[in-house]
C-alpha cells in the first residue's frame, strides 16, 4: 500500500468508525451508583453537599435552608491510551490485523469510569468526604449527634438486615427521615455468591429468606483485592452516593503527519484515545459500606 495523505485519511476515518462502534456498545456500571455531572473548568465546588432538607409547614416566613455547607471540590484529570501502528504494516496491508486493538482501546476508554468510581468505595474508609471525615465512618456529624455509615462486619443476612436498618434510620439535623432505602448492594466477585444468596434465593438454610428483592447485587470486577469489603447504597435519589465529573467526553485522536517526531524517527503511526474529568464522593448519607475485618 502506497503511504499518502489519502491513504492516512482512510486508515483514520476507518478506525475512528471501529471505536466509535466499539465505544457505543461497550457497557460500563458507574452510571448504576454515580451522577454524571457536566465540568465547566478545571475543578468543581460542591458548596451544596451537606444536610439534606425536608419540607416544612409554612407558618410566617420561610426558612432559608442552608445549602453552603460545604467546601468540598473535585479537580479534573486528563487521562488518555495511546497505541502505535507500525509504518510497515501500512505499507504491507496489514492495517486490519490493529482493528482489535483498536476496539480493545475503545472498551479501556468506555470502561475508565468505572475504575474511578468503584475505586471510590475502595478506598472510602480512608478518602475523606464533604464534611471531612472518611465517606465510610463512625463519626459524620448530624446536628449534635455522630451518625455511623460504616461497620466491620463480614457480609451476612445479619449484617445487610443491620446495615439497611441504620441507613433507613438516617435523620437530617432537624431529626426528621429522610426517607433513604437502599437498593444496591456492591460486592466484589469474592462475594457475588453470598451477595445473590441474600437477594435473590427463596431459602437460606431452608429458611424463608424476608430479605428476597429488597436490593439488587452489582458485582464489580474492579473490587478484586477489597475482597471481604461490601457496600449498601441508596441509588434512587437524583444525586446518587457518587459522583462522575465529566469535562470532556472521550475522543478519537491520531498523530500521523510525516514530520511527525514518532513518524519519522520511530515509523510509528499513533491513534489513541482522550478524556478528561474525575470522581468524588457524593453524600454518605446513601451509603453503608463495611471492610469485612470483624472475625467470622
Amino acid at each position: 500500500m502506497i503511504i499518502n495523505p489519502q491513504t492516512l485519511r482512510g486508515i483514520y476515518v476507518a478506525f475512528n468508525t471501529l471505536f466509535n462502534k466499539a465505544l457505543s456498545t461497550a457497557d460500563p456500571q458507574y452510571k448504576a451508583i454515580a451522577t454524571v455531572t457536566p465540568s465547566t473548568t478545571d475543578t468543581e465546588t460542591y458548596a451544596w453537599l451537606g444536610d439534606i432538607p425536608g419540607m416544612r409547614e409554612w407558618i410566617g416566613d420561610r426558612e432559608i435552608q442552608n445549602l453552603t455547607a460545604s467546601d468540598y471540590t473535585i479537580k479534573n484529570k486528563d487521562f488518555e491510551l495511546t497505541i502505535g501502528v507500525d509504518r510497515n504494516a501500512i505499507e504491507d496491508d496489514k492495517i486490519g490485523l490493529y482493528n482489535p486493538s483498536i476496539e480493545m482501546l475503545a472498551q479501556s476508554a468506555a470502561m475508565h469510569p468505572d475504575e474511578l468510581v468503584f475505586d471510590l468505595l475502595g478506598s472510602g474508609f480512608q478518602k475523606t468526604c464533604y464534611d471531612g471525615q472518611p465517606f465510610f465512618s463512625n463519626q459524620h456529624k448530624v446536628g449534635d449527634k455522630a451518625v455511623p455509615n460504616k461497620t466491620t462486619a463480614q457480609l451476612s443476612l445479619e449484617a445487610y438486615i443491620a446495615a439497611r436498618s441504620a441507613m433507613m434510620s438516617i435523620t437530617n439535623s432537624k431529626g426528621r427521615a429522610l426517607n433513604l432505602v437502599p437498593d444496591t448492594l456492591v460486592v466484589p466477585p469474592a462475594l457475588e455468591a453470598k451477595a445473590r444468596e441474600i437477594l435473590v434465593a427463596d431459602y437460606i438454610s431452608g429458611t424463608r429468606n424476608t430479605m428476597q428483592g429488597t436490593a439488587k447485587p452489582l458485582v464489580v470486577p474492579q473490587l478484586a483485592g477489597h475482597d471481604a469489603a461490601w457496600y449498601l447504597l441508596c441509588t434512587s435519589r437524583p444525586l446518587k452516593p457518587l459522583i462522575y465529573q465529566e469535562r470532556k467526553k472521550v475522543r478519537f485522536v491520531s498523530k500521523t503527519d510525516e514530520k511527525d517526531d514518532n513518524v519519522f524517527n520511530r515509523k510509528q503511526f499513533l491513534y489513541g484515545a482522550d478524556s478528561r474529568g474525575n470522581a468524588g464522593f457524593g453524600f454518605w448519607q446513601m451509603a453503608y459500606g463495611s471492610d469485612g475485618s470483624a472475625k467470622g
